[in-house]
């Protein structure tokens, strides 16, 4: 029976916590459908209601409506993409046709709509307050965008299209999984060269874990591909796990060249339904940006701006890694990272292995939190009550300093075979106040794939796990600091080229001595980081800045030349590929690799001619972080300012509105190049 079913009701849980002890995989999908089901009935009762449509009668209540859905949903996508074992994905595949037809009847539903419309058109904005007003908009341009104007075949076809869209980024997503997991490179003591102890152990420890006690196994989860590439004096393996990084999903079982220009393809018909020319002007109606010559604008001035140094950066390289061999060097693909790294070294005496010792995990997760309390006010307490997914889940309390509950966090750190690969932020429930005036804290995940504790060392992070795990928290933080009134506005749900700002800005304190002192100690003496060693990571924060903007660039022209095809396009993935990206690339197109069929940002994860969004909220970062350099960048009354302007907000407003309010003005691109060391500083 339903009414038996863990997500019929809300969870009676302190705060609303997951109880996860309690769910099973058999209760998603029936209560999936019962979730359907109850909010169609809303909906078909907000449609067909007797009053005269009004704001509160129809938009706010749409908003509301779907609770048991939205709570079921709230689990079962972060689970997908977390933990996801092979019946929850063939749930997933079931249920993903179903929900898309669920939520097409909505937009397009004709009642609804002329309801939707009637308040639309009769709406006495002065009447309504920011947040008001911006649901009604976001309601009607939603409804729009999602074809309700269209009539007769157009909208049938439109529905088709949408149902077909979502199989087939699930289809894409599962695949890019499932192929990932079946690379391994298994090592012998012949092949270890160059590897550092770190590499050594996470490698044997792998290895371990399969059963091998005789052999050193590499991944392609990012603790153990990046640090073989930078290390391995083996270039033949380097080769070798290279190719298998760029040739996932480009043949056998889980094949995504057929799918991914299905996708581009239907996106394109939906966009031509809309009125559009390209799936990229449809789409970016709905940013900061607003049309693909913006974006363009934006890709080229960067491109022309850092192309020469990293061209000069380039030709560096190649000089040093031919005094390293003696001998005339051509680098390849498979020997930037290897290069790079011992020239960085060369002119740093910089690299990770120098400053892992002081990244032990438990110490970053201080450190990360302290940054919170120290501009945020807010306190992390450990729950060790709280029911999780899986046992190296832990889950923190959030208060405020005086006490008050901001919400939960659920962070999970290590790479698992059930785990897409990369890091990111979701939440099981986001903030909202709901009808009785009560502010529904939300329920935060942050996900990892950090380098992993062996059996002689704890987790000892890079510089750039670091990054990561700031960058995450700044999504958290998005999240748990949000004071909007409806849930569909709260927290991380702004324009896509905006949603990045608060995570990227959290960056900038990784290579900020004040930020370093309060955490980073040595795991084994317990001494802070010689002052000498972050000199030299703060010397060496620009080193290769042009060609890492490039090789960013190269994925945003892939991204809106996928997306601005005018055309269905039929022809080979990887010729289209290497022509959109061919202006930045700093190699020649290997033969057989593609970062497409493997690119799940844009082909099942939101990014869709949205990928630029990464360089446009740098933009945008830098110049705010400018602020915080230039008054302290702990600065109370600065930190607040950036909390209640921005991070609090939500999209309530739109996000250049609330980034004015901060800064007193629009963002400028100097500071982004300043940084770089693209621009003299001032």
């Amino acid at each position: 029976m339903i009414e038996n079913n863990i997500f019929y009701k809300p969870f009676k849980t302190t705060g609303g916590a997951i109880p996860f002890d309690r769910i099973t995989n058999a209760d998603f999908e029936p209560a999936i459908r019962q979730g359907i089901k109850e909010h169609d009935a809303e909906v078909q009762a907000i449609a067909q209601s007797g009053e005269e449509a009004t704001f509160e009668n129809t938009i706010v209540a749409l908003e509301r409506a779907g609770a048991m859905l939205n709570r079921v949903l709230g689990v079962f996508y972060p689970m997908l993409s977390a933990n996801a074992d092979d019946e929850l994905m063939a749930i997933s595949e079931r249920m993903a046709p179903v929900m898309s037809e669920h939520f097409n009847s909505i937009t397009l539903n004709e009642q609804l709509w002329q309801r939707v419309k009637h308040v639309h058109d009769h709406f006495d904005a002065e009447r309504y307050d920011v947040e008001d007003r911006m649901l009604m908009r976001e309601t009607y341009d939603g409804f729009v965008r999602s074809g309700a104007n269209l009539q007769g075949a157009d909208r049938d076809r439109y529905r088709e299209l949408s149902k077909r869209l979502t199989e087939l980024t699930l289809k894409f997503d599962q695949n890019a999984l499932k192929e990932t997991s079946q690379y391994e490179l298994w090592l012998t003591a012949d092949d270890l060269s160059g590897l550092p102890e770190s590499a050594l152990d996470a490698a044997k420890q792998a290895a371990k874990n399969k059963g091998r006690e005789d052999a050193w196994l590499v991944t392609l989860d990012a603790p153990s591909y990046v640090p073989f590439m930078k290390y391995s004096d083996r270039r033949d393996l380097r080769e070798k796990l290279y190719l298998m990084y760029n040739r996932q999903c480009t043949s056998g079982e889980y094949c995504n060249l057929d799918v991914l220009r299905d996708i581009a393809n239907t996106r394109l018909e939906i966009a031509r339904l809309m009125g559009c020319k390209c799936y990229a002007e449809y789409k970016l109606q709905h940013t900061m940006a607003q049309k693909p010559e913006a974006v363009y604008d934006m890709l080229n001035q960067l491109r022309d701006a850092y192309l020469p140094v990293e061209r000069n950066e380039m030709k560096r390289l190649t000089a040093f890694a031919s005094g390293v061999e003696g001998k005339p060097v051509e680098i390849m693909p498979w020997d930037y990272s290897y290069y790079s790294n011992k020239e960085k070294d060369s002119m740093f005496d910089i690299n990770d292995e120098l400053l892992r010792p002081y990244f032990e995990l438990s110490q970053v997760t201080k450190g990360v939190f302290g940054f919170a309390t120290r501009m945020y006010g807010l306190r992390f307490v450990p729950n060790h009550d709280a029911q999780v997914f899986h046992p190296e889940v832990e889950v923190y309390d959030v208060t405020d300093e005086d006490g008050k509950a901001v919400g939960m966090l659920y962070v999970d750190f290590f790479p698992r075979a059930t785990k897409q690969s990369g890091a990111w932020m979701t939440s099981f429930r986001e903030q909202y106040i709901d009808d009785s005036g009560n502010d529904v804290r939300p329920l935060v995940t942050l996900t990892m794939n950090f380098t992993r504790p062996t059996y002689t060392k704890p987790s000892l992070l890079t510089v750039r796990e670091v990054e990561t795990f700031m960058h995450e928290f700044g999504h958290a933080l998005h999240q748990l600091l949000s004071r909007c009134k409806y849930q569909s506005l709260s927290g991380t749900n702004v324009y896509r080229d905006f949603v990045e700002v608060p995570s990227q800005f959290n960056e900038n304190y990784v290579y900020e001595r004040e930020f370093l002192d309060s955490f980073a100690r040595h795991y084994q003496t317990g001494e802070p980081v010689p002052q000498e060693l972050i000199d030299r990571l703060l010397a060496s924060s620009q080193y290769a800045a042009a060609y890492a903007c490039v090789r960013q660039l190269g994925f945003g022209y892939i991204d809106m030349a996928w997306h601005s095809i005018m055309e269905p396009y039929q022809g080979d993935d990887f010729t289209f590929e290497h022509h959109a990206a061919k202006d930045v690339q700093a190699f020649e197109p290997v033969e057989g690799c593609i970062m497409s069929t493997h690119f799940t940002h844009i082909f099942s994860g939101g990014y869709a001619a949205g990928y630029y969004g990464y360089k446009w909220a740098e933009m945008i970062e830098c110049d705010a972080f400018d602020k915080f350099k230039e008054d302290g960048i702990f600065n109370p009354a600065t930190a607040r300012s950036w909390l209640e302007n921005v991070l609090s907000r939500g999209g309530t407003e739109a996000p250049m509105t609330l980034y004015k309010r901060f800064r007193g003005r629009e963002p400028r691109i100097d500071a982004m190049m300043r940084r770089d060391g693209i621009a003299p500083t001032e």
